[in-house]
């Protein structure tokens, strides 16, 4: 029997789960597969606007939070709303006995998420942070090409997303309301990063673009150096009128670049480490180099790899089955902490233009 799912909070990513739940385009414009675990059972806003747009959709509104969370038959609250408010929210919703999906990021300080994984425990109920982006079909496809040891050891990945259009004008630019681009996509590209690389974070340095002059960061980079030796790079701008690479991945025997969205991604694998001995000079703009020519085409395996197709019901599925006591958490608490530290450090060095130790 599928679990029925009120959504507080009916903005883009609100009416991004309406959709994805019951594969309907008309709430975001995007064509999914209904869910088969979950299902829509009403929507709660504060703007009167987005309420009068569920009624339009078909959708069953409730006239409060309180009366959403209240209904017995309501097994899973997604929460959908601007950061500042997803604690309180999450607090109530497991007092009254609920399941939760929060919107990412999950909240915004260490010690705010500690108490709502600590209201969940005490109340027995599942909780977990929306993390979609690990099912992008780019980053699926890189991340097992990477564990099937492809290019051997990592030594560095490179994500990146960029726009040339600036900050979301919405709450997303308030700073009281967790807006800039660390919280909206930031927080999705450290998470990947970790969950391919592993959470032993040694430090972390980070620089805040504010070049439309709203108060929060229009574009953030963020340097993660782990215990292990790998080093990550996060970076999301919104001030870029040409694109780089959505991801770089260099390995010991072997790189990996995936430059866009869609169409796949190219890995060049190093089959001859030693044909350095016979590389010939070339010529290099007003000079000529040596150390920069290429390698040799017997000595490199050029591979084109088509993206993996994913399924994004694959998170409420797990969610699901964690709730049955059938699987573990996709994404577990103690990714969540070490995901919202690293956020909390990138603030830090950013504001004081310093590394952060772990």
């Amino acid at each position: 029997m599928k679990k029925k799912v009120g959504i507080i909070g009916f903005g883009g990513m609100g009416k991004w789960h309406a959709g994805s739940i019951t594969g309907e385009q008309k709430f975001c414009g995007l064509k999914f597969n209904e869910s088969d675990v979950v299902e829509l059972a009403g929507i709660y806003d504060i703007d009167p606007e987005k309420m009068e747009q569920a009624v339009n959709f078909g959708v069953r509104t409730y006239e409060s939070r309180e009366a959403l969370l209240a209904d017995p038959e309501i097994d899973i609250v997604i929460i959908a709303t601007p950061n500042d408010v997803h604690e309180e929210i999450a607090c109530d919703a497991f007092n009254a006995g609920k399941h939760v999906i929060c919107e990412k990021p999950v909240t915004l300080s260490c010690e705010s998420l500690e108490r709502m994984i600590a209201c969940a425990e005490k109340n027995g109920r599942t909780f977990s942070v929306h993390q979609n982006r690990r099912f992008d079909d780019y980053y699926v496809t890189v991340k097992h090409l990477v564990e099937e040891g492809k290019i051997g050891d990592l030594i560095s990945i490179e994500s990146r997303v960029q726009s040339d259009h600036g900050i979301p004008g919405d709450w997303r630019k308030f700073e009281a309301q967790g807006g800039g681009m660390l919280y909206d996509w930031g927080v999705h590209m450290i998470d990947q990063q970790l969950w391919l690389c592993g959470y032993d974070v040694d430090r972390v340095y980070a620089h805040f673009d504010q070049l439309t002059g709203v108060e929060v960061d229009d574009g953030c980079y963020v340097d993660i150096y782990l215990k292990s030796g790998i080093v990550l790079r996060v970076e999301i701008c919104t001030y870029n009128f040409i694109t780089l690479p959505l991801m770089y991945v260099r390995g010991r025997t072997g790189t990996i670049m995936a430059n866009t969205w869609f169409g796949g991604l190219d890995m060049v694998r190093c089959t001859d480490w030693g044909d350095h001995d016979d590389i010939l000079p070339v010529k290099a703009a007003a000079g000529f180099t040596k150390t920069m020519a290429p390698r040799g085409e017997r000595a490199i395996e050029r591979t084109h790899v088509d993206y993996e197709i994913t399924d994004v019901h694959n998170y409420y599925r797990n969610f699901c089955a964690a709730i049955d006591g059938k699987e573990t958490q996709l994404v577990t608490h103690d990714q969540m902490r070490v995901v919202m530290k690293v956020i909390m450090a990138a603030f830090e060095s950013a504001k004081n233009n310093c590394v952060v130790k772990f």
